[in-house]
């Protein structure tokens, strides 16, 4: 028997799917999730068909889920953190939350993400049912995830009193950058002409963005995170709130150096309509 998908029966579906001890089938009749207990109907009966089982999810399929969400994570210090917690063998399900409890940025990606992936499940699920009954298939409108998160940090112009945590970031980002064996150029100016800071809900002060004005191009002097916090579209964001606060005419070409290290960076350039105009390469003689 054919029903329609609704937005409160596929919510009723993916808990079901989590609930590992239950057993739930599809009331085709009433358009609700049933508990196993309900006596299906005979053979040769008129409701014959009625009911219909969920899509197959075990704690495998959990598993599974939480190693591609692991290995796709942008943060390489999260991504590790819940990759160590997959590799214990025994108590992973435990481990992989206390770990995301440590990131609560990454805890909302990871509800998000669970969300999105196992509403996919449950439509291709109907959609194989719907190729049965001769319809078309639907489709899932993806969710911007990353907007989502985005929401929870406060972007704003940089203060006075933003000054120390700034120094700390920046000498952190130049310390690491040494150790990776990139010797970066400090041209800090705290703050420039033009310069947004981001801070999470929590009030941590979380990255900053400065640049300066110099006969008609405005360059982008520093664009730090700190590194708890990257992967979560912060940078992006400092650049489109700094493009956006430029006036008509105050200048008419943008530039920004990108660190060694830093290549994926270009990627979101790109999507703001930079291109590449130098590419600079080093030799270390003292080595």
């Amino acid at each position: 028997m054919q029903f329609e998908l609704t937005e409160a029966l596929m919510d009723d579906i993916l808990f079901s799917m989590e609930d590992q001890d239950g057993d739930f089938h599809i009331d085709t009749k009433e358009g609700v999730v049933a508990e196993g207990d309900d006596d299906p109907p005979e053979e040769g009966d008129d409701e014959e068909g009625r009911y219909i089982s969920l899509p197959e999810w075990d704690s495998s399929s959990g598993f599974r889920l939480m190693e591609r969400f692991a290995a796709g994570f942008r943060n390489p210090l999260i991504r590790d953190e819940l990759t160590s917690a997959l590799n214990r063998g025994r108590g992973v399900f435990r481990a992989f939350k206390n770990t995301l409890s440590q990131h609560p940025e990454a805890e909302k990606m990871w509800f998000l993400y669970k969300e999105r992936e196992m509403k996919q499940e449950i439509i291709s699920w109907y959609n194989a049912l719907r190729e049965e009954w001769g319809l078309e298939k639907i489709g899932l409108e993806p969710e911007d995830t990353g907007d989502l998160v985005l929401e929870d940090f406060r972007f704003r112009e940089f203060r006075e009193s933003d000054l120390q945590a700034a120094k700390e970031l920046h000498k952190l980002c130049i310390d690491a950058a040494k150790e990776a064996g990139i010797s970066p150029e400090d041209a800090a100016k705290f703050p420039g002409e033009m310069s947004f800071m981001s801070e999470s809900g929590g009030g941590e002060f979380a990255g900053f963005i400065s640049a300066g004005c110099k006969h008609s191009e405005l360059r982008i002097g520093i664009l730090e995170v700190r590194p708890e916090y990257r992967g979560l579209g912060i940078g992006e964001a400092l650049l489109t709130r700094l493009l956006a606060a430029l006036k008509a005419g105050e200048a008419s070409r943008v530039f920004v150096d990108l660190p060694a290290g830093f290549e994926g960076f270009s990627r979101v350039l790109a999507r703001s309509g930079f291109e590449p105009s130098l590419i600079r390469y080093s030799l270390n003689l003292e080595k």
